[in-house]
């Protein structure tokens, strides 16, 4: 009866460590925008988000994610920083077509940023037609 006690209770120690190990993976971090911005090829309004991704990179797939929505997902490369950033920071780029595009984004005590992939580079990855 006892050992029986002693294995649900490792059993319950398991489950545990596991369910945190994989949340252990899992990252978020806040921005802003302070003016619309073209993200994976669509156009977001300013305001406040969240970027969503799991693992530890370098590549990574981000969700934008604004009041507890995803609007917008695209693949993005960790990058490690020679120090903490100091602020949230979103980094925003002038497009050939005159659109402001999410280009990074950096995060407060953070030693990393998200490179978010340029739109021409996703439409060749989805569509296949990279070269190999």
């Amino acid at each position: 009866m006892k050992s029986a006690s002693i294995s649900k209770a490792i059993l319950a120690v398991s489950i545990f460590l596991a369910a945190s190990a994989f949340a252990a993976d899992s990252h978020k971090g806040n921005f802003q925008l302070s003016s619309p911005a073209q993200v994976s090829g669509k156009q977001i309004p300013a305001g406040d988000y969240v970027a969503k991704w799991d693992g530890t990179g370098p590549e990574v797939q981000v969700n934008i994610v604004k009041d507890g929505r995803t609007v917008a997902t695209v693949p993005a490369k960790l990058v490690q920083l020679d120090a903490k950033a100091d602020q949230d920071a979103a980094e925003l780029k002038n497009g050939s077509n005159g659109s402001r595009q999410l280009t990074t984004l950096r995060f407060s005590g953070k030693k990393y940023s998200l490179e978010i992939a340029p739109a021409a580079a996703q439409a060749n990855n989805q569509s296949g037609d990279g070269m190999k």
